[in-house]
């Protein structure tokens, strides 16, 4: 085959001649506590990831921001990607395990200086920091459980990942407005993840090692691989679409995931206890997107999963932060339905664009994706929280901005169908590894 080929094509003829290539590899990565160990990562990096959104309208509070500044703060929180980026890199340099231990050590203490911090300017960085290791901590378990599950579980396994992080997040709904009724500060939102610190031995314990990173770490291809290998001919034609598809989901995702809680509160003019219920019940039915979105992926594939899905995230945003109707009855129950149906496909494109993007690039450069993805991420970030808070006025307000950003999840969607399917191929023959080596040397 040759290098400037799309690997794709050829592989999804014989996908059923491919052996799955958890054979032959240890064990200790598929069995045990070491899936739940994973998806106990994720729950906890769900809670520390959603702190900023769920508690903003009381971060702004707190230091006295107004709709423009809280935005302008979010930008600043999007930096935290890039921190993502270089341990992402790591992910594939010194090992997923190692990484993801630095990760969970990192972020109590990240939290506890958020918690801590009067000044803004601190306060920003100790949360920018926090980011960057939530994100790293989630590329790093979302690639072992990829790497740790046969062809038929990684949908699944990715379902599965989605519902602990978003479990986690859902604590955050949840506390938000106790601790707001009972008089207690958002910092205690921080605290609380900084006392997670308890539960890192156990977790230092039960978690291996990727047996597949082991091999190519022994075979010298993670030593080998450059950052920018993934532009190499056999893979510059997918890494590029991905990375386009990338940016406009994160100037999409930004705003639609980062200001919910706060149009419900701020805009809408919801109490904080009504929105949390209208955020709890409209996420906890927006979580069978996950299990949707698995059987979506293995039944009609990754890609037209993504692409029916992905389009109508931007109608589902539309319907929530340009609702409810002037005068209508009850804006609670538009607002939780309009958030359960926009949190089902976010949830479904969320599976199935995870199994195609671990499922894409060889084990020396399956983390060091996950970072291009945390750049393209930042940018995305950096110009959706830029051009909210630039226009928020202009445009009459936070929430108007955001559904014309969430418009360009519908081209993204679109460009993801330019992409050959994985479905029902092993990781290596996805990714090509027999070509990548060749080229690799």
């Amino acid at each position: 085959m040759s290098s400037t080929s799309d690997p794709f094509e050829p592989l999804v003829d014989r996908a059923a001649a491919v052996p799955d290539a958890t054979e032959g590899l240890p064990t200790s990565a598929m069995t045990g506590p070491t899936v739940p160990a994973l998806l106990a990562a994720l729950f906890y990096v769900g809670y520390a990831g959603a702190i900023p959104a769920i508690a903003s309208t009381w971060i702004a509070r707190g230091f006295g921001l107004d709709q423009s500044a809280i935005a302008a703060v979010f930008a600043w929180l999007a930096l935290s990607s890039l921190g993502s980026l270089g341990l992402a890199r790591m992910v594939d340099r010194v090992g997923r395990r190692r990484v993801l231990v630095w990760s969970m050590a990192a972020m109590p203490a990240c939290a506890l200086g958020a918690t801590l911090a009067t000044n803004l300017a601190l306060f920003v960085a100790f949360a920018i920091a926090l980011g960057a290791f939530v994100g790293a901590a989630g590329s790093a378990s979302i690639v072992m459980l990829a790497e740790a599950l046969p062809i038929a579980r990684r949908a699944h396994g990715q379902s599965l990942a989605g519902l602990a992080a978003a479990a986690g997040a859902g604590i955050c709904v949840f506390l938000m407005p106790l601790l707001d009724a009972g008089g207690w500060s958002w910092r205690w939102m921080f605290a609380l993840a900084a006392a997670a610190i308890v539960f890192l031995p156990r977790m230092v314990r039960v978690i291996p090692e990727s047996a597949r990173w082991q091999r190519a770490a022994k075979e010298g291809e993670a030593a080998r691989t450059h950052f920018y290998d993934i532009f190499i001919p056999l893979y510059r034609r997918r890494s590029i679409t991905l990375l386009i598809c990338t940016l406009l989901a994160a100037i999409a995702g930004e705003g639609i995931n980062s200001w919910g809680y706060f149009h419900a509160v701020s805009v809408v003019g919801l109490s904080a206890g009504m929105a949390s219920v209208m955020m709890i019940v409209g996420g906890g039915l927006g979580m069978l997107g996950f299990p949707l979105g698995a059987w979506s992926a293995e039944r009609f594939g990754r890609v037209r999963t993504v692409m029916g899905s992905g389009v109508m995230v931007a109608a589902g945003a539309l319907l929530f932060y340009w609702g409810p109707p002037a005068g209508f009855a009850h804006p609670a129950l538009w607002l939780c339905a309009s958030f359960s149906i926009l949190n089902t496909l976010n949830n479904v494109v969320t599976v199935a664009s995870n199994a195609a993007a671990t499922e894409l690039f060889p084990t020396a450069l399956r983390g060091t994706m996950f970072g291009w993805f945390a750049l393209l991420g930042a940018v995305g970030s950096l110009t959706a929280e830029s051009t909210i808070s630039i226009l928020a006025r202009r445009l009459g307000g936070l929430s108007i901005v955001v559904g014309w950003l969430a418009m360009l999840a519908a081209p993204g969607a679109l460009l993801f169908g330019t992409l050959s399917e994985t479905q029902g191929l092993s990781l290596e023959a996805a990714a090509n590894e027999d070509a990548f080596r060749e080229v690799r040397g």
